[in-house]
């Protein structure tokens, strides 16, 4: 049986956050191994507890989600960190992934999906709220570039890199395609070498930004 993915709950509304706890809780491969209030709190945990994801409020008092994050990050670097939010905020949203979360997820998310995305962000998935994602992506990649890359990708590395685009992780893309997760995985590999991107979300940026000549 797989290791469960541990999770550090920071929220400063109690009945969401004990909501959101439960539900996670109920997952058989989700641990909740603590709950915050606040930005200060949530980085003495993680801290303690290492959790290999933190989920934060973007707008707690004190520090916020954002710098919460950032602090985070700089201090565990193996945990993974999910925002939540009430709003759909590109301004928010971008300064979320440049304090280095992974992803953005409004609150109005479904049990369900919310699970499936903590799973995503814990092996190393990006996620953006569906709504949020083409806008911001477009709105990332405004400069233009001296040289097309995505000429380089062969045409099945081009589809997949489609898909990425969708949002779909690669257990997703290799169901689509009729591939294995470890061949989707390795594909991935080659498309941000080709690409010369360090991240999903870059190479996706790219994409983006091909389609719109």
């Amino acid at each position: 049986m797989a290791e469960s993915i541990s999770i550090l709950v920071a929220d400063d509304h109690p009945l969401f956050r004990e909501g959101v706890v439960h539900s996670l809780a109920s997952e058989p491969d989700i641990e909740v191994v603590g709950q915050a209030s606040c930005g200060e709190d949530a980085l003495r945990m993680a801290c303690d507890l290492v959790p290999d994801v933190v989920m934060l409020d973007i707008t707690m008092p004190g520090w916020g989600g954002i710098v919460t994050a950032e602090k985070i990050r700089a201090a565990c670097p193996a945990t993974k960190v999910l925002m939540l939010t009430v709003a759909e905020d590109e301004d928010k949203l971008l300064a979320s992934f440049k304090a280095g979360a992974r992803a953005y997820v409004l609150k109005g998310v479904s049990a369900h999906e919310l699970a499936r995305v903590v799973r995503s962000v814990a092996h190393g998935e990006v996620y953006v709220t569906p709504s949020l994602a083409a806008g911001i992506l477009v709105t990332l990649t405004r400069s233009p570039a001296s040289q097309d890359p995505l000429e380089g990708l062969s045409e099945r590395e081009a589809e997949i890199l489609q898909l990425v685009v969708q949002g779909l992780t690669n257990r997703e893309i290799g169901e689509r395609l009729h591939l294995s997760e470890k061949t989707i995985k390795h594909y991935i590999t080659n498309i941000l070498e080709k690409l010369h991107v360090r991240s999903r979300m870059e190479a996706a940026m790219l994409a983006v930004r091909g389609a719109k000549r």
